[in-house]
């Protein structure tokens, strides 16, 4: 097998989690996480590790940091990029899986970033200003590809401050550019918009049934502050809403679901996007058999 690299992508609730696990059995692989908040350990319910389903099959980019840190880019290419080519050099296949597009399409780039470090000065300059003032702010300095920068004033104050950066060392700028990972194959997990939305409410009350709210209280209890779990954003922005009494149970239920519903429908856009920009994605039936969907990913690689 000459594939370099297998991801298995798609949307939330489409099941690819399972389907990455079926394929890295099937090819001898090992799992690389691309999701962006099961790198934090004890955020377990809330972001839906099911760390059950992967048996036997390593896995790599889950806890990684614990929760109340701020994970970026750059230590997420440094990281996962290790271990590709740790699992690489056993003679295995990396298997990413995950629907943070962002962290897939660089991957699928290679792209390198240089570390860009914490600006005090600055940070102190825009404290205070709204999220729409710093949306703005940005929006001038870059293209806004997506609404991950500007989920909170905080991630909008840290991308202005990278954004800042790279114009004062051009240099750096330079190095962030593309390697695309030549003969690397990307399939989607493609879902129906109504079943997935289905799936997506019945997933959230399931999560609710398990203990998600008391898992956010005990982080909160753990010592990390109710706005650094808010900057995590979906279960953990509304779930500690509702603890802190900001809203009530069924607000915060009806907001949650809604919010997840619109954060499929960005992951689809971003997809969407990578094709447009060039990258192939084999889109496969959620309810392919699992042995036909094993199958269809083998011809591919």
């Amino acid at each position: 097998m000459n594939c370099p690299l297998l991801v298995i992508t798609g949307p939330t609730a489409s099941g690819k989690t399972s389907r990455g696990v079926d394929c890295a059995r099937a090819f001898g692989g090992e799992i690389v996480s691309a999701d962006s908040r099961q790198l934090y350990r004890g955020m377990d319910i809330g972001t839906g590790k099911d760390l059950c389903e992967y048996g036997e099959v390593p896995y790599h980019m889950i806890d990684v940091v614990p929760a109340g840190y701020k994970y970026n880019l750059f230590e997420y290419l440094r990281d996962a990029g290790e271990a590709i080519r740790t699992i690489r050099d056993n003679g295995k296949l990396p298997v990413v899986v995950g629907g943070t597009g962002m962290y897939v399409e660089a991957l699928l780039n290679g792209l390198q970033l240089p570390e860009v470090p914490a600006d005090p000065e600055l940070r102190a300059s825009l404290e205070g200003k709204s999220l729409a003032e710093l949306t703005d702010m940005l929006s001038r300095m870059k293209q806004l590809h997506n609404t991950t920068d500007v989920d909170t004033a905080k991630r909008a104050i840290r991308a202005i401050e990278i954004a800042v950066y790279y114009e004062r060392h051009p240099e750096a700028a330079r190095q962030a550019v593309p390697h695309p990972v030549e003969g690397a194959v990307t399939v989607g997990v493609d879902i129906p918009r109504d079943m997935r939305r289905e799936r997506i409410s019945r997933r959230l009350r399931t999560r609710l049934d398990e203990g998600m709210v008391d898992e956010i209280r005990d982080i909160i209890a753990s010592g990390v502050t109710p706005d650094d779990l808010i900057y995590y954003g979906l279960e953990y922005k509304f779930v500690t809403k509702y603890v802190l009494g900001r809203m009530t149970y069924d607000e915060m239920v009806s907001a949650l679901e809604t919010a997840i519903h619109q954060f499929a429908k960005r992951q689809m856009t971003w997809f969407r996007g990578m094709e447009r920009r060039g990258h192939r994605i084999h889109w496969l039936p959620y309810d392919l058999p699992r042995r036909d969907f094993v199958e269809a990913v083998g011809s591919l690689l």
